[in-house]
């Protein structure tokens, strides 16, 4: 057993160390599915109960692949690439949280898959709420890693949309340096450069058309909070303790509004956490599904 402290309301320290094991996964599928005029890219690892995976602004599925060779062993690990991300194209630059749930429920559908534990990082999160209310009979769990249920402040929307007009005047890469400040701490920037590269890498990955649409989508997402108190399936929610985008105070307030959640702060990471410290968020989701969204 690794060393957890479990609290009801209290959140969890996580203090596992920075390596992140990245054992290969077995039985690798890729596949596309169209969606509402887009072609979203797939990728799944693993055999067991379905957990789905949805990234944040600007990543794609492959941002998940440091937890998937890890939760592929107790899990049937879904990823997808949001239209315009990754290797999902998008015909418009436009998108919304209800388009994103739509395209993650054709990937379901295409692979029969009627039950998951639905995880969303960051933008995933707002997404994941939003199947929840489309679906809910589908849900097995749920996994809310540095995201937030409020809708944006004015503040945030002028952000979002900063981000998307900077990307259409100079190029989708000139956004990577505004966004990787805040993805990981400054210590892990400098300390682990490869891992600054990476996420790096798969930023300007990414479409114009996806950027637009991801930018919209966190200026204008809808309010969740209502949504919080209706959730009746087992929850965890992951955060750095040095988020800058979406803090923990984000994430206790979701926790203190989900009626059967768990809260775990990672110490030394940020934004990024699940691939910061991908060890302790491994640890951490498979130790809260043995004891209960596999029961």
């Amino acid at each position: 057993m690794l060393p957890f402290r479990s609290a009801r309301r209290a959140a969890l320290t996580v203090t596992l160390g920075l390596a992140a094991t990245t054992a290969s996964a077995q039985g690798t599928q890729d596949g596309f599915v169209n969606s509402g005029g887009a072609r979203i890219h797939y990728r799944v690892q693993g055999q067991g109960p379905a957990m789905l995976l949805i990234h944040g602004f600007p990543l794609s599925g492959e941002y998940f692949k440091n937890n998937a060779s890890v939760l592929s062993r107790t899990f049937r690990v879904i990823t997808l690439d949001l239209r315009g991300f990754g290797q999902s194209a998008a015909p418009e630059a436009q998108a919304s949280v209800q388009m994103y749930a739509q395209d993650a429920l054709a990937v379901l559908d295409r692979l029969d898959v009627q039950k998951a534990i639905f995880g969303g990082m960051s933008m995933g999160g707002p997404v994941v709420f939003e199947l929840y209310r489309r679906a809910p009979e589908r849900f097995m769990g749920m996994v809310l890693i540095a995201t937030t249920a409020n809708p944006a402040s004015i503040t945030e929307q002028h952000l979002w949309t900063g981000i998307g007009a900077q990307a259409q005047a100079n190029g989708v890469p000139s956004i990577v340096p505004e966004l990787i400040k805040d993805m990981l701490t400054g210590k892990t920037r400098t300390q682990r450069p490869q891992l600054k590269a990476f996420l790096e890498g798969l930023m300007k990955q990414s479409s114009l058309n996806g950027v637009l649409g991801g930018s919209s989508t966190l200026a204008t997402r809808p309010d969740s909070l209502p949504t919080l108190k209706t959730i009746r399936v087992p929850t965890l929610i992951v955060v750095g303790a040095e988020d800058t985008v979406y803090p923990p105070a984000f994430s206790q307030k979701m926790d203190q509004n989900i009626p059967n959640a768990q809260l775990v702060v990672v110490p030394g990471a940020a934004h990024a956490v699940n691939i910061e410290n991908a060890a302790a968020f491994n640890a951490a989701v498979l130790q809260w599904a043995r004891r209960n969204a596999l029961h």
